[in-house]
């Protein structure tokens, strides 16, 4: 029987080493001097699944006075950041709305503007967030200010990710520290699917007040855990002629070239079906590759 047992005991022991192997380790320090932004990835390494943080070699060089037509939301969004950076008093940000409106343009430039007083960017994909008490303990020690930007952020019903960032954002052990914050993009302003039955789980008092069911207030509590809503709107023709004319004095077309080009951004969003900075920019390139020198 002891022989037996002692056989079982080692067996089980080496399955347990094995799975060992295959569970994610810790994420290492990296080359903290090597880049501004870096992304958190999983990587197998001799047969471990371990975070790696690997420096962005080639930052996007966008800039605050770039961005055009969202002044309200670039205002807001710079202030929160400077006061982080300051060491002051700031929020969590989600920023919400309209796809291709500067969204994640904007959470590029503040890192470009604050980068030379300390700010660093780490960008983590949705699936590794149940990686983020890891993050934040490794970054704690830091002098750097540190952004996790969660890009096009969204959940399914039941992703483990979903858990991990409500609670780093509020009330856990794990809560990131004063020199960490969280910025998300998304286009769900509650990050959740909603489903036509939940409207039947709303409440209707004597009082004429409305309270939802249990469901959408689960959905709603992980958005509001962000301190700091900035919400984008679809351009109007204006805004967005406005932001083509921007595009193409960057990709250096001439003043004649731009009203010239009116007409043709106006055809070329009406068949893209979106008048989005993205539109513009994609218009902008185009025009004038086909025009240079114009």
């Amino acid at each position: 029987m002891n022989a037996a047992f002692e056989a079982l005991l080692h067996r089980a022991e080496a399955l347990l080493a094995r799975l060992e192997q295959l569970l994610p380790h810790a994420p290492t320090a990296p080359d903290w001097a090597a880049s501004t932004a870096f992304r958190y990835r999983r990587r197998a390494n001799l047969g471990q699944w371990a975070g790696v943080l690997e420096p962005v070699r080639h930052v996007a060089t966008v800039r605050l006075d770039e961005l055009k037509e969202v002044e309200p939301q670039k205002e807001r969004l710079r202030r929160n950041t400077a006061q982080f950076v300051a060491g002051r008093g700031a929020n969590n940000v989600l920023l919400t709305g309209a796809r291709g409106t500067g969204k994640s343009s904007l959470v590029k430039a503040v890192l470009n503007e604050f980068a030379p007083q300390g700010l660093r960017l780490i960008e983590v994909d949705k699936a590794d967030l149940v990686d983020l008490p890891d993050l934040i303990e490794l970054v704690a020690p830091r002098p750097e200010r540190f952004i996790v930007f969660c890009d096009d952020l969204s959940f399914d019903e039941g992703e483990p990710g979903y858990k991990a960032l409500k609670s780093a954002l509020d009330g856990s052990v794990a809560q990131a520290g004063d020199n960490l914050l969280i910025y998300a993009t998304s286009n769900r302003r509650h990050l959740l699917p909603e489903t036509m039955k939940e409207n039947l789980a709303y409440r209707h008092t004597d009082d004429g007040e409305v309270h939802p069911g249990e469901a959408v207030e689960e959905k709603i509590s992980l958005s509001e855990r962000f301190g700091l809503w900035i919400s984008f709107y679809p351009f109007t023709q204006d805004e967005y002629l406005a932001i083509v004319a921007q595009w193409l004095r960057a990709f250096g077309a001439g003043e004649p070239s731009i009203t010239a080009a009116r007409q043709a951004a106006l055809v070329w969003a009406l068949e893209r079906g979106s008048r989005s900075g993205r539109v513009a920019q994609q218009f902008a390139r185009d025009w004038a590759g086909r025009h240079a020198g114009g």
